[in-house]
């Protein structure tokens, strides 16, 4: 993924593409491959880092969405299911099943989530991850140790999909690559280029050479989720907003709290939130809110009552209670939600489907949905674009389409799985220089050669970069990924051509960022 090749390849005078992108995350990744899997000409940009925002801090599982069902919105809850099955056959690697009991402490909980969640089996049929069943008492503790008895009369088992995001976007734009998109991270869309007041392309800016660079374009595709009314804006300054948003904070806490392969779900706590307790990447992801927010910040943060409400009900449904003091890390992620005609505070009640707007200058901004579906939202998209761009009719291949690191004998337990089949070349790399191979923090199975590894085969361009996106030590241990930093930053800088000045830069921004994942 060399920079500077594609940077020279948008210079090229007179070079037109047929879609432009603007948007690293799902959205705008996902209808890159789309695109350029069809035969287009595509190029995206990303003003930071590919999934810098929400596509890195989801609950991180590929489900249908059981909450989806109690609203009654059957449809999504279908596509997303089918979009599940997909993703799990096309990305094995990174994508797995997971088991979830609903505890039940109630005597009518037991037949009321064994019916609805019999309906979610129906609902995902041939696509289904497992069948459901009523477990009695001894069995509900015998899949989660640690689960709260007192009161407990059993509970009910079934199956989704757990995945790591900021991974499989990574996988993700490699694959676009692969099928000829041009991928930039750090190049910022400036304005929007007009010919007869119809949308021409972007003017945009690299934000590491402080080069402009003018992107011509047949059709330009806003995917920048939260952000999406700035560049609709960009195109008419006057059009009104559409996106509102609500936040969803995780906590991150030792395996003990969980430490089986079993999840829990909670469907309808005291305040008719949903809660999740996961096991992910050998810790306990516990989350998540669902609380409005009107100001969309890089770094989100979460408020005092979100914490309190997570270690709350967490200590309801645990044997072991979790306090502050037990967080390894807090993390934010904004959902791109777009406006319904009430309540626009009323985040929980809107609707997690996409919504595709095309303004009469030609711009498509595709918002909304949820990362499951990323794939039907972007083919949703490209069926927009080739109407709106004139450009010859072509069918999407994406069901069947292997996303890079694709490995079917995958297993998810071992230090590398996570590159799939790119761990025989990792590990091929460690053998060639054995020094490589020691670990940055004694807690964490992360290696020197990951470091090199993500800059020259993915595109990472920063120590947050690194430690946030291409491992998730960020998540997974804030005050632990403080530690590496410097290491990081040194051995970067040799890759990149870095001086001592960007390293110090380096290290005081991450220590700045890393402090909003700590609990004071």
């Amino acid at each position: 993924m060399l920079r500077k090749k594609m940077i020279s390849d948008i210079r090229k005078a007179g070079k037109k593409w047929d879609i432009a992108i603007i948007g690293g995350g799902a959205t705008g990744v996902g209808t890159a491959v789309e695109a350029a899997s069809r035969g287009y000409k595509v190029v995206l940009i990303e003003q930071s880092d590919f999934g810098k925002g929400t596509s890195s801090r989801s609950t991180k599982l590929v489900h249908g969405g059981v909450r989806y069902l109690q609203q009654g919105n059957i449809s999504l809850v279908l596509e997303a299911l089918k979009e599940r099955g997909i993703l799990y056959r096309n990305a094995p690697h990174l994508v797995h099943n997971l088991a979830f009991v609903v505890p039940v402490y109630d005597w009518w909980e037991g037949p009321f989530y064994g019916i609805g969640l019999k309906i979610y089996d129906m609902l995902a049929g041939k696509e289904g991850f497992g069948p459901s069943k009523i477990l009695s008492k001894e069995e509900t503790i015998s899949h989660i140790p640690t689960i709260e008895t007192e009161g407990l009369r059993g509970g009910v088992i079934y199956h989704d999909g757990q995945f790591d995001d900021a991974r499989l976007l990574i996988n993700l734009v490699q694959t676009a690559q692969e099928q000829g998109a041009l991928m930039l991270n750090y190049v910022k869309a400036l304005a929007l280029l007009k010919e007869n007041d119809e949308i021409s392309g972007i003017l945009a800016h690299d934000m590491e050479s402080g080069e402009k660079l003018t992107i011509h374009a047949k059709v330009v595709i806003n995917a920048t989720g939260v952000f999406s009314d700035s560049v609709r804006k960009m195109d008419d300054p006057e059009i009104k907003n559409i996106m509102t948003s609500s936040q969803g904070v995780h906590l991150v806490l030792d395996k003990s709290f969980l430490p089986g392969n079993t999840a829990i779900m909670v469907p309808h706590t005291d305040d008719g939130r949903v809660l999740f307790a996961l096991p992910w990447h050998n810790r306990t992801l516990v989350g998540t809110t669902d609380t409005f927010v009107d100001e969309y910040l890089p770094e989100p943060t979460a408020r005092e009552d979100e914490i309190d409400f997570l270690l709350k009900h967490s200590a309801q449904y645990l044997t072991k209670d979790p306090d502050r003091g037990d967080v390894k890390s807090v993390f934010v992620g904004l959902r791109p939600l777009v406006k319904s005609s009430h309540n626009d505070e009323d985040t929980a009640s809107i609707s997690r489907d996409h919504t595709i707007t095309i303004s009469r200058s030609g711009l498509i901004s595709i918002a909304g949905g949820k990362w499951t579906t990323y794939r039907k939202m972007a083919e949703d998209t490209l069926e927009q674009a080739i109407a709106i761009g004139g450009l010859e009719e072509s069918e999407s291949v994406t069901k069947k389409l292997r996303i890079h690191g694709y490995q079917s004998d995958s297993k998810n337990e071992d230090a590398f799985s996570i590159y799939g089949s790119d761990a025989s070349e990792l590990e091929a790399f460690i053998n060639v220089n054995p020094g490589l191979n020691k670990r940055l923090h004694p807690d964490y199975d992360i290696r020197e050669a990951e470091i090199i590894w993500a800059v020259r085969n993915e595109m990472a361009r920063t120590i947050e970069d690194f430690l946030a996106r291409r491992t998730r030590l960020l998540l997974l241990d804030a005050r632990a990924s403080i530690e590496v930093a410097p290491f990081v930053a040194s051995s970067m800088a040799k890759e990149l051509g870095r001086n001592k000045e960007w390293i110090r830069q380096q290290i005081d921004q991450y220590v700045k960022l890393a402090h909003y994942y700590i609990l004071s």
